[in-house]
């Protein structure tokens, strides 16, 4: 990654390069794994999981390696170090306008952990979680762990529009959670303030507690403008649990981290005992919370440059798939994805995978249930976390695939 210092007056602005010759390609075959460069043939381009192909800030590594040089790695506390959650707090007030307390704010070991932790909170086996389909698959999977039901709310791919009425009447005496991921993975939906405000007061109304997931409110489009569940009122607030990750703005999947924030001491006090942290068998290395204090107090210029590399991707990606034969594809407003529907080419999500990943040496994730739900059948998701050389290249290979079947 290359880094450009430009002096303006009395500041300095710091460029950023997502080039092609900014990515490390020897890093990425033998570090990023997760259906990615580490996980397939050298000829196969991934367009899959949701990480960035480029090196973190530099700011990251170097608090990484301040911490380490003093070579004294001691217990941290269950609750997190004082100065991450600080820091939380500051960074969460400035940018997304919630007003929370540093005591309130529960370090975990990543987001798809606070998932879990939230869902084994609020529901008791057998209660009921309503979740939107599609929606990435830890969702459920937070909801079938703690022993809850998960019900499937529809949403429309291409539009995302959801009936707020049809949501209502899902809800019975069990139900005791709305799952909401803002913005939406796969579709790349950004709710709006007064579909936030319909899906809050409800939970205010039948006292639902509202799973926040945020880990990709960072990544916004320019047409888009980001709310947060948390900030609306304080009726709503006071049923919403947000949780929050690192690896989608700062490329930091590896080191694991994130963090819940809950709207009150006495639910703060209950997560933590859910997560079992106390007994030191879970919990967060000071390393990641060193790292993640290091992103937040350094390293947004990095988010702002990335974001703009990432707006270009999201244009040029979804241009090129819309001029393939059989494919369409809808504009995202927020996460580094594209969600193509392939139904005109005759085959299935899965089907379409494997298509790619045989004939054009690319791997993409099918709009599977095990992965979106049943709603995201027809489709594909694609990541555009990377360079234009590398994205054209894979969408190159992806059309002519198209144009020579037989």
């Amino acid at each position: 990654m290359l880094l450009q210092v430009i002096d303006v007056g009395h500041f300095k602005i710091i460029a950023v390069s997502f080039s092609a010759t900014d990515i490390n390609l020897k890093a990425l075959r033998s570090r990023a794994y997760n259906l990615r460069w580490a996980t397939l043939p050298e000829d196969v381009i991934p367009l899959t999981a949701a990480d960035p192909d480029f090196s973190s800030a530099p700011e990251i590594a170097d608090a990484i390696k301040a911490y380490a040089n003093e070579r004294v790695f001691s217990y941290g506390p269950a609750e997190g170090l004082p100065a991450f959650r600080k820091t939380i707090t500051a960074t969460l007030q400035q940018r997304k306008q919630i007003h929370t307390h540093e005591d309130l704010v529960l370090p975990v070991d990543s987001a798809a952990q606070g998932m879990f932790i939230i869902a084994k909170y609020c529901l008791q086996p057998g209660e009921e979680a309503i979740v939107f389909d599609p929606v990435d698959f830890l969702f459920k999977a937070a909801v079938d762990n703690a022993g809850g039901v998960a019900k499937l709310l529809p949403i429309d791919v291409t539009t995302g529009q959801f009936d707020i009425a049809l949501l209502e009447s899902m809800i019975t005496p069990n139900t005791k959670m709305l799952c909401l991921c803002n913005p939406l993975n796969p579709i790349g939906k950004v709710f709006s303030r007064d579909e936030l405000f319909a899906i809050g007061n409800l939970a205010v109304k039948y006292n639902l507690w509202i799973m926040n997931d945020e880990i990709w409110s960072d990544i916004i489009f320019p047409e888009a403008t980001f709310v947060s569940m948390a900030a609306l009122d304080a009726a709503i607030a006071a049923r919403t649990i947000t949780v929050y990750g690192f690896s989608k703005s700062f490329g930091m999947a590896g080191l694991r981290v994130g963090f819940i924030v809950s709207p009150n001491a006495a639910v703060h006090e209950g997560l933590l005992q859910a997560s079992q942290m106390r007994t030191t068998a879970y919990g967060v290395s000071t390393l990641s919370q060193v790292a993640g204090q290091a992103a937040f107090e350094h390293a947004w210029y990095w988010v702002a440059d990335f974001l703009a590399h990432l707006t270009d991707m999201r244009n040029y990606a979804v241009a090129r798939l819309n001029a393939m034969q059989g494919i369409t594809c809808h504009l995202p407003q927020g996460c580094y994805l594209v969600f193509p529907n392939i139904t005109g080419t005759g085959m299935t999500s899965t089907e379409f995978a494997t298509f790619c990943m045989e004939k054009a040496k690319v791997a993409v994730v099918p709009g599977a249930a095990r992965w979106f739900g049943p709603g995201a059948e027809g489709h594909i998701r694609i990541c555009i976390s990377t360079s234009k050389a590398v994205l054209a290249e894979g969408l190159d290979r992806i059309e002519q695939a198209l144009l020579h079947r037989s």
